[in-house]
């Protein structure tokens, strides 16, 4: 019997701990992160992308070319 009364006490507390250390993960403000995009506007982007797609054509991933 005193061996499962320090088992789950032990459990307990155990349990306690993680609980209190993601409560306080929660709460605690982190530091800004880092920021890996650069800084480029959108258009900039979107100007320097291909004008056509390099795969076939399939209507899903690249537009159907239109007939004719």
């Amino acid at each position: 019997m005193k061996f499962e009364n320090m088992m789950l006490r032990g459990l307990f507390f155990a349990t306690v701990l993680a609980s209190g250390l993601a409560l306080l993960a929660m709460i605690h403000p982190m530091p800004q992160g880092v920021q890996l995009a650069g800084t480029t506007p959108v258009g900039t982007l979107l100007s320097a992308a291909p004008a056509v797609c390099p795969l076939p054509a399939d209507g899903v991933l690249c537009p159907l070319q239109p007939a004719g």
